[in-house]
């Protein structure tokens, strides 16, 4: 028999929030507090998976340490663009987000996204990475200016928001599932709650 199961969202991310949203399952959202800097030669995919999984932890230390007894999924994500492996940033200001796309311009992007599931009553979690990639097209300093202006995507790695304009700045797109370009890779997800015992389809499965 399937028992419904506590769903924890650990970031603080509203892109990832909608996007879980769309599998109709209930969630609570917790921040989870860590250090994101890389390490010295940390290579992109290296980063990637030491943040996704921390962010994991660092959300079920803290529940443990409010005397939280009632076992849950941490679902936690991490992401990171990348130039001729060069990582890249968020912007954060509308001069960084100007280079950024002035760099893309003609040439592929790629996002590295991981994510992770950490079961706490097993003690133990799923973690896969998820790449998709971004070929932009030439652009224009006209264009560029004129686009941070309308979407002012600089909290967003790329500078760019996919599921808004940004997808103009584009020649194509390659990749499993565009969700991932968003923050949180539904497909790979979805494979993950299964496995840990919640189909988002069977009702009998739903969390509480």
């Amino acid at each position: 028999m399937n028992h419904a199961k506590k769903i924890i969202l650990g970031s603080s991310s509203t892109y990832r929030k909608t996007l879980l949203e769309r599998l109709n399952l209930a969630f609570e959202c917790h921040s989870p507090n860590i250090d994101e800097s890389p390490l010295q030669n940390e290579s992109a995919q290296d980063l990637v998976k030491r943040l996704t999984i921390e962010k994991a932890q660092a959300v079920h230390v803290e529940r443990k340490a409010r005397g939280r007894s009632d076992p849950a999924l941490i679902i936690t994500s991490d992401q990171v663009a990348t130039l001729e492996s060069h990582i890249l940033g968020k912007p954060h200001s509308t001069e960084n987000a100007i280079k950024q796309l002035t760099q893309f311009s003609g040439k592929k992007v790629s996002f590295l996204t991981g994510l992770c599931l950490f079961d706490e009553k097993s003690q133990s979690h799923q973690y896969e990475l998820s790449e998709y990639h971004v070929y932009f097209r030439a652009l224009s300093q006209d264009e560029i200016t004129q686009y941070i202006a309308i979407e002012q995507p600089l909290d967003c790695a790329g500078s760019f928001k996919c599921e808004g304009l940004g997808v103009c700045l584009f020649e194509r797109m390659e990749g499993n599932d565009p969700n991932s370009l968003i923050g949180l890779p539904l497909i790979l997800l979805s494979s993950f709650l299964r496995n840990a015992g919640v189909n988002p389809i069977d009702r009998s499965t739903n969390s509480l």
